[in-house]
């Protein structure tokens, strides 16, 4: 597992918004993003019956409706190790320069710089 000190205090924030966010919405997945601008949107995994939405896709979506067009930052908390297809996809979207994939407890499993 990565160390989280070495991470500034803006991403270590977005670990604790995303913890949140999965915690407050007992949700799989928790996500949050910091756009190019410096604002920061937070999600939950999405499952409706005709909406099915990633934490992380949920969270870009916000950014995108929020007029983002590059992300800073992203973090997703979840169990699993690495993120699905369609998440980088929507990551390389955006040009996303960090991407954090952290376990429940807020420990980064990796921490991928582009």
């Amino acid at each position: 597992m990565t160390d989280a000190k070495g991470l500034d205090p803006e991403d270590s924030k977005l670990i604790t918004l995303a913890r949140a966010s999965r915690a407050r919405n007992a949700t799989a997945e928790g996500a949050a993003v910091r756009d190019e601008t410096g604002r920061t949107y937070v999600a939950a995994t999405v499952e409706l019956p005709s909406l099915r939405l990633s934490a992380l896709q949920a969270a870009v979506a916000a950014a995108v409706s929020g007029e983002a067009s590059a992300l800073e930052a992203a973090v997703v908390v979840t169990d699993a190790t690495e993120l699905t297809e369609d998440d980088r996809a929507v990551a390389d979207d955006l040009k996303t320069q960090m991407v954090i994939i952290a376990a429940p407890d807020g420990v980064p499993a990796s921490i991928t710089r582009r």
